[in-house]
């Protein structure tokens, strides 16, 4: 038995991979990926609801002293009917909230169309709790017909 030069003997050189080792290797990273993934998700998981009872309509919403913040569009505000600036906005909704002394009618309702941005509404709010109102309703339109408001605290 010598050991020149053939390579076909028990010592020799084989001419086929040895994969053993790397799907050893493959399957302790599948291993490490599958455990570190849920980790890396951004934020916080939260069940949405899959079917909405919309809530009745408010009814005091529909009272001639009610307070109601229509933002149809972006930079365009009414209150009621009647169009105004936002500089105007903060006096007018104040102005009207003088008149209601029941603590209870208190509440000043927000409409926002569709195309909105979130900042203008935000902004509404953010005026309307600097009066003191703590009661603000968020008008949305039902799944089939008519509107309804969720008064949030």
């Amino acid at each position: 038995m010598s050991m020149s030069g053939g390579g076909s003997g028990p010592g020799g050189l084989q001419s086929e991979i040895n994969v053993t080792p790397m799907v050893d290797i493959m399957l302790v990273l599948l291993i490490i990926f599958m455990v570190v993934t849920p980790f890396l998700q951004q934020g916080i998981t939260v069940a949405l609801p899959k079917n909405l009872n919309n809530p009745d309509v408010d009814p005091r919403i529909i009272k001639e002293s009610s307070i109601v913040v229509s933002i149809p569009n972006d930079g365009e505000y009414y209150l009621g009917k009647q169009r105004l600036q936002r500089e105007q906005l903060t006096e007018k909704v104040d102005s009207m909230l003088e008149k209601i002394k029941n603590e209870q009618d208190r509440i000043v309702y927000i409409k926002s169309g569709v195309g909105v941005s979130y900042g203008d509404v935000v902004n509404v709010i953010n005026e309307v709790r600097k009066l003191g109102v703590d009661k603000i309703g968020l008008v949305a339109d039902k799944k089939k017909k008519g509107a309804a408001a969720a008064p949030a605290a």
